[in-house]
Formats: structure tokens, sequence, C-alpha cells
């Protein structure tokens, strides 16, 4: 069958999810989020970010984040301008003092190894890695004064728990939580900065990044600055800390995506907190891999169900069955971004189960799916 003809196949209606979209970033907007930042319209964009009725929305985000991941004492919330790849350069210049180490087991998690390496004022990093679809553990080592984890690999659905290594007192715990933040459960008192950018499970826009920093953290960046070590003032996390104090950033902010993030935490939070939010992507991931593990044409990619991720799933089908092609008629009908990660160049779908997304709807995919591979 040609991919014209492909896209030509029409899956019932009855069988439809309410809402297509399936994609791991940005991902689903709420439709109640996006008229409320409608209604603010007129109130909030397009005016001043140094001003109370901004710095109310700054204050309630760092507020309700503190509430949501139940920060111990001391911890703050602090946020600039530029994603998690910018928080990385943040990391490199204000948190590794000498030398980090790097669990690394996928593209994102390989991405702030190689920042690290190419900085000329630290050691290069210890990298522990892994094959895509597992995850490796860190490794005591005396010269590292930063260990870095990805709590969730976007790029091949694998999710680890967070965990201080042994041996490692006097050294920082840093997670990249992108993906994860608000869909995967965590105890915070196990890491020292817990950073993301709110187009995953916030289902904002991206180019804002958010840590939450132990005290600990807020020491290192306090000594290194101290030192004297030249950083640039828009990837100076002391400066971070201190405008995100005045409930502000220290360049102006997507005023659009703070109103999206703080409109979806609140919704978690009116709704039961994590419980509420890690509990429906739990759901979600019941349902994909329950559809895959009894499936006759698909497999769970990740082997290890207690490393497969509640918020991004990965699903191998046999080779038999075109993903591609699967994929292809999936988008004809409305059901959008199920395509694997390109550089894992694997016959899967890739699937996000972010707090947004309705378990109905993950079901609903599922449905569709065996449709579809029916009829090609």
């Amino acid at each position: 069958m040609t991919n014209a003809a492909q896209t030509h196949i029409r899956i019932p209606p009855d069988l439809l999810p309410r809402d297509g979209r399936f994609g791991c970033g940005p991902s689903k907007v709420r439709p109640e989020a996006v008229e409320a930042l409608k209604d603010m319209g007129r109130t909030v964009l397009g005016t001043s970010h140094r001003q109370p009725t901004v710095k109310s929305i700054v204050g309630r985000l760092r507020s309700g984040l503190t509430e949501l991941f139940a920060l111990p004492a001391g911890y703050e919330v602090v946020l600039g301008n530029g994603g998690s790849t910018v928080f990385w350069d943040v990391a490199t210049f204000c948190l590794i003092e000498r030398r980090s180490q790097h669990l690394v087991f996928g593209e994102f998690s390989s991405k702030f190894a190689a920042a690290t390496r190419a900085a000329p004022h630290l050691g290069d990093p210890h990298v522990v890695e892994a094959a895509p679809g597992t995850h490796p553990g860190p490794e005591p080592a005396p010269d590292v004064d930063l260990y870095a984890l990805t709590q969730n690999e976007t790029s091949t659905g694998v999710m680890m728990a967070l965990r201080r290594p042994e041996d490692s007192e006097g050294a920082l715990v840093a997670v990249d939580a992108t993906s994860g933040a608000g869909g995967l459960r965590f105890d915070p008192a196990q890491v020292d900065a817990y950073y993301f950018a709110p187009q995953k499970c916030f289902a904002s826009d991206g180019g804002l990044w958010v840590a939450a920093l132990s005290e600990s953290a807020l020491e290192r960046v306090a000594r290194i600055q101290a030192a004297g070590r030249w950083v640039p003032a828009s990837l100076d996390l002391s400066i971070a800390v201190e405008q995100s104090r005045l409930d502000q950033t220290y360049n102006t902010p997507a005023l659009a995506t703070l109103l999206l993030f703080v409109h979806q935490l609140e919704w978690f939070l009116k709704n039961g907190g994590m419980d509420f939010s890690a509990g429906r992507s739990e759901a979600s991931a019941r349902i994909l891999y329950g559809w895959a593990e009894a499936s006759g044409f698909a497999t769970p990619f990740v082997a290890k169900p207690d490393e497969r991720s509640n918020v991004v799933g990965t699903v191998d089908f046999d080779p038999g069955v075109d993903a591609a092609a699967v994929a292809r008629v999936l988008r004809a009908n409305g059901i959008v971004d199920t395509e694997p990660y390109r550089k894992l160049g694997r016959n899967q779908l890739r699937v996000a189960m972010f707090p947004a997304v309705d378990p109905d709807d993950v079901e609903a995919l599922t449905g569709c799916i065996d449709y579809v591979v029916a009829a090609l």
C-alpha cells in the first residue's frame, strides 16, 4: 500500500480519542488553559514584568511549586529564561566546582555531559553510560562535586528513581526533570537542583527554566560567585536567585508561558497535587503498557517494568508492522506526534502521557492503533 493510500484509511469516529495530541513536547495544552490565557489578554499580556500584576503570577508559581513538590525548609524555587538546555550552561558555570559525573542513557542525558566537557574551567566529566532502554547507576568518585541525573529520558521512555549516591557527602545532586516534573513522584530531599522546563507536564510553552535548589546548592552558588569565576550575566545563577526572590526574572520572560504554566500548576493543586497529576500519568501508563504486553505485534521498548516511564511511553513493533506507516495514518486522522524519537531509529511509537493527556484518550489510542494495523 502506498503512502497516499495509507493516509486515506479512515478510523471510525467512535474509536477516536477526544483529543488527538500525544506529543512529547511541546505537549498538549488543555483548552481551559487557552481560554484562561485569552481572558488575561487585556490585563496581563503586553504589561510590565516588573509590576505587581506579573510579579504576583511569578509568586504564585514559586509558592505553588514549593507546595506541589513538598520542598523541605530552605529550598528555593528559582527561574530564568532559556529552557533546560540553557540551565546546563548555568550549572556548568555556577554549580560545578571542579568535576561532574553524568549518567547517560539517551540523547538528552548526553547533552549536559557534552556541555561540561567543553568547559575550559572544569575537569573532564566522569560519564557512566548505559544503552538506550535502561539506565546506569552512579559510581562513587571522591573528585566529583556534582552528580548529574535525569529523572526521565524523553528520547527513550526510561525513568529512574532519584536517590543520593552512596559516599557522596559534600557533592550536589542535580536532576534534569524536564519531562518528569509534575508527572513523576520523587523525594526532594534526595536532590539539590531539580530543574525543568514547562512544555511537558506543565502544558505550557518552552523558553523558561525552573530549578528547585537546596540550601547546599544555594551555598555552592554563593561560594563560586565569591571565588570570582567569570559568568555571563544571563547565565549567572546568583543573579537568577536574587531576581527570583523579587518574583521576577533577570530579563523579560514570555508572559503567555508564565500564565499557561501557573494555570496547569494550580489545576494540579486544586485537584490533589502530585497524587492527582502523577496519578493521571500512572493510569495512562498502565493502559499503554498493558495493551502492549497483551498485543500480538507490540512490546514495551523498556524491558524492566520499574524503568518504564509513566510520562513517555515507547512501544516497539514487530518487523512485519511498519510503525512509521501507522503514525502516518494516525496523523491523517487527527492523532498526532506519535512518531519515535528520530535519532533512536527504532520501529516504534512514542506516546506522551503527561497529566494533561486524559487516560481515556490513551485507551482510545490503543484501539485506533489496533484498527490501523488491521487495515494496513
